[in-house]
């Protein structure tokens, strides 16, 4: 009589499946955000705006003065101008883009 394991085979490839995906990265895009394995591009626009990202506290823009962007990252404020890298909450922050009331940064986990 011949037995056949499909059951430990199934589970290997499973497995192996689940750590190739694990190797892919992930991403995820929203409307005012898109992220990579551990790094995302953020757009705020206006006094307010906000978002809450998936690797880390909330980044809210308090305002836009003399080009410089007043920003909030999870309870802690910074300040940037277009080009400059500040550290805040965990994150690295590089504000790419300041125009009006609109700010276009990276961020990244620290």
């Amino acid at each position: 009589m011949t037995t056949t394991r499909i059951a430990p085979l199934a589970g290997a490839v499973l497995a192996g499946g689940l750590g190739l995906l694990a190797l892919t990265g992930c991403s995820f895009t929203s409307e005012n955000f898109s992220c990579d394995t551990n790094s995302c591009s953020v757009t705020l626009d206006g006094s307010g705006a906000e978002v809450n990202l998936p690797i880390g506290p909330t980044i809210e823009l308090g305002g836009v003065e003399n080009g410089r962007a007043s920003i909030s990252v999870g309870g802690a404020s910074v300040s940037c101008a277009e080009g400059e890298r500040v550290s805040a909450g965990g994150l690295s922050l590089e504000c790419t883009s300041i125009s009006g009331d609109e700010v276009k940064l990276t961020a990244s986990l620290n």
